[in-house]
């Protein structure tokens, strides 16, 4: 039971819920409109299978952004317009999210890529790219700047997912526990969501303890109408099944598939931003220290990451947690333009 609560954690922080709503949060308009209510653009990538993009201004490079484990387009909801008034920005729903047709095969990181690849070629979209990955999907960011080097000519990654949490993190929690304690608590944890998958295929029952148990979480960020629509695909098959593909392949495919391509990006601009972590109250020293080399191993992570570019960079945004795109759009949009000018500049 333990360890099932372990992983939660780690899906939680995967899922991007925003819990906190910060001062400077309630002067912001609710993000809102029809492009978070309805499809905008559908795009097939193949015959019969179309996914939702939504673009906005115009110029290059092109900012592309990649939201976490099944998170939808209004993920950036205040940072695509800030960003648009500089350059072309375009955000998409992945397949089985949103608006987007539901998955046709296992939504690895490597299969993300090919989806996103092809959706941008299909919709004229040209390079080069600046990518913005928030959580996993900064897996999928950098897979895709791995895979088109050519195409991507900086990065910005917010507080993202790295292929060696879920072992490094066990590790540190839980020294002693044995591969197949690790196997069966993943198994475990995952049939949880195939629950609810097996439940959305029946279709919930309003009200019902499993109902209440799979409905994602508000979001205070929304208008009622976008947080609506938001929740009616999350009540919805497709959206469950994605979510245990995804869910899935980042315990096991998407992380090897990183693992095997991480290299050196050169000397391409690379941001990294990381979350604010708020100490847990009351907990004693031993969780106290726990709890400080949980959030310095996921700094590290972050450090790595930026140091795969000789221009990297580290950051930690302050007063924000894991959902910085809400918390603080205008730290996202500063970080964009940076690597916009660093990509014109003289390397």
């Amino acid at each position: 039971m333990l360890l099932i609560r372990f992983y939660l954690a780690i899906f939680l922080i995967m899922l991007a819920i925003p819990s906190v709503v910060f001062a400077d949060e309630k002067d912001r308009p609710l993000i809102d409109g029809a492009a978070y209510t309805k499809a905008s653009h559908l795009v097939e990538i193949e015959p019969g299978r179309r996914l939702n993009l939504y673009c906005l201004g115009e110029g290059s490079p092109v900012i592309i952004f990649e939201s976490g484990l099944t998170e939808p387009i209004n993920n950036w909801g205040w940072v695509q317009p800030l960003v648009s008034r500089t350059t072309q920005a375009c955000s998409y729903d992945r397949a089985g999210v949103g608006f987007s047709d539901p998955i046709t095969r296992s939504a690895t990181s490597a299969n993300i890529v090919d989806d996103l690849h092809r959706m941008l070629n299909s919709a004229n979209i040209k390079p080069p790219y600046v990518l913005v990955g928030h959580s996993t999907g900064g897996l999928s960011a950098r897979l895709y700047a791995h895979t088109y080097p050519d195409e991507v000519v900086g990065m910005v990654l917010v507080d993202p997912s790295d292929e060696n949490q879920v072992t490094k993190s066990r590790k540190l929690y839980y020294p002693e526990e044995t591969d197949e304690q690790k196997q069966a608590d993943i198994s475990a944890f995952l049939q949880t969501q195939k629950d609810c998958m097996n439940e959305a295929m029946k279709g919930f029952l309003p009200g019902t303890e499993l109902a209440k148990k799979c409905r994602i979480g508000q979001y205070k960020q929304l208008s009622a109408a976008v947080q609506q629509a938001t929740n009616n695909f999350q009540m919805k098959l497709p959206f469950w099944q994605a979510q245990v593909s995804e869910l899935e392949s980042f315990y096991y495919a998407s992380a090897e598939q990183l693992r095997r391509a991480r290299k050196s990006f050169g000397n391409m601009p690379l941001i990294v931003l990381t979350e604010t972590r708020i100490p847990p109250r009351n907990a004693s020293a031993e969780k106290l220290a726990l709890w400080k080399s949980s959030y310095d191993l996921w700094k590290s992570f972050h450090i790595e990451q930026a140091k795969l570019s000789s221009r990297g960079f580290q950051e930690i945004v302050p007063d924000a947690g894991h959902q910085i795109p809400f918390d603080k759009p205008e730290v996202v949009e500063n970080a964009i333009l940076r690597i916009l000018k660093m990509a014109t500049t003289a390397k």
